[in-house]
C-alpha cells in the first residue's frame, strides 16, 4: 500500500551533510501501528556517532552564526515553501509511522512548516538595548549572541512539528543542532533532511541521529563540553533525568514536559461551542498530546447536555487505518501506549465510572482503542492524576467557581487549561487563577508558532515559539563602556 513512498525515505544517520551507517552497524525496526508490520530498518546511532555529529555541528557553528540574520531567514523561508510543496508525501509518512489519521497529519505538516516561516521573520528581530547606568554614567550595551551547539530530543506524537519547533528558532538564532528523534517515528525527520539541504542549510548545521540507545547517546552529548543548549519535549520523568545530566555542564535548558489539562465548562457556556472545543482539545492526535484535555469539569446544571453531545460526537468517529478515507481515529503509537489506556479505563470503571461510549479494545491487528467517554469518574481514579495519552474523556461535575479552580490546580502539572464561559470577565478572572502556562479561553487549541508555548510547575522550563522561543538559543552579552 505504501512501499513506493517508503522506498525513497532515507534510513541512515545524517551527519555533516552526508548519510552514514552507524559506527557499529546497529539498526532497529520501525513499525506501522495500524498493521504491526515492520516498515523500515533504521541506523541506530552510537556514542561515537553522537560525537561525530557534535564535531560536524561545532565545525559549522562559526560560519552559520556569521551569516546575516536575513540570509538565515531566507533559508528558513525556503524550507517552509519546500515542506508545503511536499506536504502530502510528508503527511502520509507521518500517518504510516505514527498512526494518526491523514487529516491530522496534514494539519501537523502545515503546523510544522509554519515554525520555519515564523522564525524566518523573527530571526531578524534579535533586538538589543543601550542605556546609561544611573550611578556610574557608563554606557550599557546589551546584545544577544547564538549560544552554540544545541541538542534537540523530540517525541513520537508530533514527529515533524516537535522537531521544527526547535530547529526553526535554533537556526534563526545562529545555532547548529544535533537532533535525536523518537525511535518510534524517525522516518519523518530523516525525510526532511534532503528538503533542508535543498533549501540551502549548510552541511553540519542540522544533524539527525536516530538511536535505540537513547540514554547513553543523549547523556554523552550532554556531557560534551561543546554542547551549550538542550531542548527536550517528552515526559516529566525523562525530563527530570535530562535536567540532572544538563546540570553537570550547566547547560541552557528548554523542557516541554507532561500535562494534565483540565477542561472547564461553566453553566453559562455555549455548549455547542464547548463540544467543538472539546473535540479538538481531547482528540487532536487521538489524545496523544501533552496539551490534550485530561479532566473534564462540567457544571452540574449543564453536565447531562454536555455529556450527551460529547458522547454522540466521540461515538461517531470512524476508527481504522489512518490512510483510509474518512478515518478520524487511527491506532495509538504502540502496544504499551494502548495497554496503558486500557488499564486506566478499567481502573476507573472498577471504581464506579460509567462508560457512555467505547471502553473496549477491538479485535484484530493494530494498536487501536475506540473514542471513550466516562462519567461519574471518582476522585480515586488513576486517570485523573496521570496523562491518559489516548482518546478517553473523563467527566466530573462541579458546583462553584472556587471549587473548580481548586480542583483544576490540584496537580503537579501546569501546561495548559481550557475553560468555556459566556462571561468574559469571569473567563479572564479564572484564567489568572489557574496555575498553568497556557489557557484556552473559549478555544480548544492553544498551539501557535507565534505564541510562547510552555508550562509551569513540573510541566517544563522555558518556552517554545513566539519571540521567547528564539531567546532559548541565545546568550545575553552586556558590554560596559564610556564615550
Amino acid at each position: 500500500m505504501y512501499d513506493n513512498l517508503l522506498a525513497n525515505v532515507p534510513t541512515d544517520l545524517w551527519i555533516g551533510g552526508k548519510w552514514r551507517k552507524s559506527s557499529d552497524g546497529e539498526r532497529f525496526d520501525v513499525t506501522d501501528p495500524a498493521t504491526e508490520r515492520t516498515i523500515a530498518s533504521v541506523a541506530s546511532a552510537s556514542v561515537e556517532d553522537a560525537k561525530a555529529a557534535i564535531d560536524a555541528a561545532q565545525g559549522a557553528f562559526e560560519g552559520w552564526a556569521a551569516r546575516k540574520p536575513r540570509e538565515r531567514g531566507e533559508i528558513l523561508r525556503k524550507a517552509y515553501e519546500l515542506i508545503m510543496r511536499d506536504a502530502e508525501r510528508l503527511a502520509k509518512l507521518i500517518t504510516i509511522e505514527n498512526g494518526k489519521a491523514l487529516a491530522d497529519s496534514r494539519s501537523e505538516v502545515a503546523y510544522a512548516a509554519e515554525f520555519f516561516r515564523w522564525f524566518a521573520e523573527e530571526g531578524v528581530r534579535n533586538y538589543g538595548d543601550m542605556r546609561m547606568a544611573p550611578s556610574s554614567g557608563a554606557r550599557i550595551l546589551v546584545h544577544h549572541k547564538p549560544a552554540g551547539v544545541a541538542i534537540l530530543v523530540t517525541p513520537w506524537n508530533f514527529p515533524a512539528a516537535m522537531a521544527t519547533r526547535k530547529i526553526g528558532p535554533a537556526l534563526a538564532a545562529g545555532c547548529p543542532v544535533v537532533l535525536k528523534p523518537a525511535s518510534e517515528t524517525p522516518l519523518t525527520m530523516l525525510a526532511l533532511m534532503p528538503i533542508l539541504e535543498e533549501a540551502g542549510v549548510p552541511a553540519g548545521v542540522v544533524n539527525v541521529i536516530p538511536s535505540r540507545r537513547s540514554g547513553k547517546v543523549v547523556d554523552a552529548m550532554l556531557h560534551d563540553p561543546r554542547t551549550r543548549v538542550v531542548s527536550f519535549t517528552g515526559s516529566t520523568e525523562v525530563g527530570r533525568k535530562l535536567l540532572h545530566g544538563a546540570a553537570d555542564n550547566v547547560l541552557k535548558t528548554a523542557m516541554e514536559l507532561g500535562g494534565n489539562a483540565p477542561f472547564i465548562v461553566f453553566e453559562d457556556a455555549d455548549i455547542d461551542a464547548a463540544i467543538e472545543g472539546a473535540m479538538i482539545a481531547k482528540m487532536r492526535n487521538m489524545g496523544e498530546a501533552c496539551t490534550a484535555a485530561n479532566r473534564f469539569y462540567v457544571h452540574e446544571n449543564v453536565h447531562d447536555d454536555f455529556a450527551k453531545k460529547l458522547t454522540a460526537r466521540m461515538g461517531g468517529l470512524k476508527m481504522g487505518n489512518g490512510l483510509d478515507e474518512g478515518v478520524a481515529l487511527g491506532p495509538l503509537v504502540n502496544a504499551e501506549g494502548r495497554d496503558k489506556v486500557i488499564e486506566l479505563v478499567d481502573d476507573a470503571v472498577k471504581k464506579g465510572a460509567k462508560v457512555l461510549t467505547g471502553g473496549k479494545k477491538p479485535d484484530g491487528p493494530g494498536y487501536f482503542y475506540p473514542a471513550t467517554v466516562l462519567t461519574n469518574v471518582p476522585d480515586s481514579a488513576a486517570m485523573l492524576n496521570e496523562e491518559i495519552f489516548g482518546p478517553v474523556a473523563s467527566i466530573q461535575t462541579f458546583k462553584s467557581e472556587e471549587e473548580v479552580i481548586k480542583r483544576a490546580n490540584d496537580t503537579e502539572y501546569g501546561l495548559v487549561a481550557y475553560l468555556y464561559t459566556g462571561d468574559m470577565k469571569r473567563g479572564l478572572r479564572v484564567s489568572e487563577k489557574l496555575d498553568f502556562g497556557m489557557i484556552g479561553l473559549n478555544r480548544g487549541i492553544v498551539s501557535d508558532p507565534a505564541a510562547p508555548f510552555g508550562g509551569t510547575k513540573q510541566s517544563g522550563v522555558g518556552r517554545e515559539g513566539g519571540h521567547e522561543g528564539l531567546m532559548e538559543f541565545m546568550e545575553t552579552q552586556y558590554i560596559s563602556t564610556n564615550w
